[in-house]
């Protein structure tokens, strides 16, 4: 005969694992200033501009 388990303690740890992914990917998605962001956008843009003027037609 197995073991007695309850049920509630492993919905709740799933439940605390999924939380806490979240929130690392909230971390990650929001760790950045605005001003950060707005740099990477600029200097994106302006290697594909770049990029796009080097092409030939």
């Amino acid at each position: 005969m197995g073991d007695v388990v309850n049920l509630n303690k492993f919905r709740k740890a799933r439940e605390r694992d999924a939380k806490a992914r979240t929130a690392e990917e909230n971390r990650v998605r929001s760790g950045r200033t605005k001003e950060t962001r707005v740099k990477d956008e600029d200097e994106v843009k302006r290697a594909e501009e770049t990029l796009d003027d080097k092409k030939l037609d």
